[in-house]
């Protein structure tokens, strides 16, 4: 491995659930780094992504998105400026001052019809999103890659923390107070860690790997399985009741079946941790 650049890392949208595990994470590693935030970096302002771009650093790592699948639905034009020509436009900035540009996506790319899991290729089969976040996260992805070879473009999906707006403190906040949920069981993927993916990611940036790249934490299972491991975690007696997508009907579609395969990450990288061990960690360190 080829040992880090001393030049910090610029990391944009730094207060968001990935954002913030960047931070510990560079935080713990001694590493520089420099963090923007809204309204100093807005991937709706172009002078503002354009200010932020400096060959002073020797990365730039983009956490920004706009990541409320439903609502997307209804903010199509906000979702494919700040998912799609903002990201573009950051791209851009970055081939200019010759830095490479770290940025994450979706299993949401593809339409779930799928059956084993999905391989990180940039032009995906059974890429015909079915939702405008997945569709404004692909074309973000080909404006990356129309600019610039120097990328790293991390798809990943039902991402988690100790912190912040996410399955697993929502789930863990209910069984305190709930005798029972339904969670659907007809939609299966890989969960993540948000810890785990940006220490894989800042692993992959250090090897100076390029390319497309999924990161989740190791094994699938179901909404479902998901909320029942979360609940035994947290030590709640909630009954967790399966149920289907079309009990929970809801703006977006979800795809049935995301799985996204980790074999290329697997590869440089080692074995990802199961997303129960994962699990387990961020149960422990959960706020509440």
């Amino acid at each position: 491995m080829t040992a880090p650049s001393s030049k910090p890392l610029l990391l944009l949208g730094a207060d968001g659930m990935l954002g913030r595990a960047f931070v510990e994470l560079f935080q713990t590693q001694h590493r520089a780094f420099e963090a923007l935030t809204l309204p100093r970096f807005d991937l709706t302002n172009p002078d503002s992504i354009k200010d932020a771009i400096s060959t002073r650093f020797a990365a730039a790592i983009n956490c920004a998105a706009f990541t409320d699948v439903d609502a997307a639905e209804s903010n199509q034009a906000l979702a494919t400026q700040i998912n799609a020509t903002g990201v573009g436009q950051l791209a851009i900035n970055c081939r200019l001052a010759s830095i490479p540009l770290v940025h994450f996506s979706t299993d949401y790319v593809f339409d779930g019809n799928g059956r084993v899991p999905y391989p990180p290729s940039p032009s995906p089969t059974n890429s015909r999103p079915i939702n405008i976040y997945g569709q404004s996260k692909l074309r973000g992805e080909e404006l990356i890659r129309e600019v610039s070879d120097d990328h790293l473009i991390i798809r990943t999906s039902w991402l988690y923390a100790p912190w912040g707006k996410n399955f697993v403190r929502t789930i863990a906040a209910a069984a305190r107070t709930k005798p029972e949920l339904k969670v659907v069981n007809d939609q299966q993927g890989r969960p993540t860690s948000a810890q785990h993916l940006a220490a894989s990611t800042l692993a992959l940036l250090d090897r100076r790997s390029r390319g497309i790249y999924h990161l989740t934490d190791s094994g699938d299972c179901t909404w479902f399985d998901f909320a029942k491991e979360i609940v035994r975690l947290t030590g709640t007696h909630c009954k967790v009741i399966p149920c289907t997508s079309a009990d929970f009907p809801r703006p977006a579609k979800r795809p049935a079946y995301s799985v996204l395969d980790i074999a290329k990450s697997e590869h440089e990288l080692g074995p990802m941790p199961p997303w129960q061990s994962n699990l387990a960690q961020v149960i422990a360190l959960l706020e509440t």
